[in-house]
């Protein structure tokens, strides 16, 4: 695939040389340009200074960790991230999509399992959405675009992830539907499997942005057994 303006850029974030060369070798067999660095600090300060489409990030670096890489862009902009974990490591996982990554690969991981996140993670965020259903949603004070891809809440933006945006929109399109977590996992994040608490974090982090008290909210219900229900 021949390199041009609109070629999607991968920053990949990891002190394992080993693992960086591997993961920089099957993302630029599939088109993408990659960069890569070992440090957290000279990571972050990359991707603030020319964002890239999609960040791999490792959790587990030295000096400053990927969870405070991931905490510092988040704050900044809204750039993909893949976090890079140990298997096992749950409360690393949860922290950092508390913190707003779009997905994780535990390692040891198939570089074709990491290579078809990036590619899932980057087709939400460039145009997942589609153009047909491309009308504004509504409910009550908080209303999406899928076009501007904007969300609002009594009329101010709300900053939200490519992966919060699409979660939100795919509930509110299917208003007073229960949907099981498993099938939000592959509906939103295009995943026949997976650790569900990704969308357990996603939703959490989604009532604590649009609901007036995320303790009880209004809008995006727990269904009980089930899974999640948006109420309009």
């Amino acid at each position: 695939m021949p390199v041009t303006a609109t070629t999607p850029r991968v920053l990949i974030i990891e002190d394992d040389p080993n693992v960086a060369e591997v993961v920089t070798r099957y993302l630029e067999r599939e088109g993408y340009v990659v960069e890569a660095t070992g440090d957290g600090l000279e990571g972050l300060e990359r991707a603030l200074a020319d964002p890239p489409d999609l960040v791999v990030l490792d959790l587990m670096l030295p000096a400053l960790s990927g969870l405070e890489v991931c905490r510092r862009l988040r704050a900044k902009v809204p750039v993909p991230v893949i976090m890079l974990t140990a298997r096992g490591e749950e409360v690393d996982r949860i922290a950092g999509l508390e913190l707003g990554a779009d997905d994780y690969v535990a390692k040891p991981f198939s570089p074709r399992e990491l290579t078809a996140r990036v590619k899932a993670v980057l087709r939400r965020a460039t145009g997942g959405l589609a153009a047909e259903e491309a009308g504004v949603l509504r409910a009550g004070d908080l209303e999406i675009d899928p076009v501007a891809h904007e969300a609002r809440l009594h009329e101010q933006l709300v900053s939200l992830t490519a992966r919060e945006f699409d979660l939100l929109a795919h509930l509110m399109r299917n208003p007073r539907r229960a949907f099981r977590r498993e099938e939000l996992l592959a509906d939103v994040w295009g995943f026949s499997y997976g650790d569900t608490s990704t969308v357990t974090v996603h939703v959490r982090r989604l009532r604590e942005k649009v609901e007036a008290d995320p303790s009880a909210p209004a809008h995006i219900c727990t269904v009980w057994g089930v899974g999640y229900r948006f109420e309009p």
